[in-house]
């Protein structure tokens, strides 16, 4: 039995998955603006509630 015709569809097999990974990597920089985005709008909260806090503490203290 002859397989030697597997080898010439392993290149063009292969292709396939390699393109959709290629493709799916592609979108990863959107992720990244979109954290980058989060943990700036995580920061700006943070921020808040420190300044929630203290005002807190300051109607506390009155």
């Amino acid at each position: 039995m002859d397989l030697s015709w597997l080898a010439l569809l392993a290149c063009p097999l292969m292709m396939l998955p390699m393109m959709l990974l290629m493709m799916k990597g592609g979108h990863s920089q959107k992720d990244r603006s979109d954290h980058q985005k989060v943990s700036n709008e995580l920061s700006a909260l943070k921020e808040q509630n420190d300044l929630l806090r203290e005002e807190l503490q300051q109607l506390k203290s009155k």
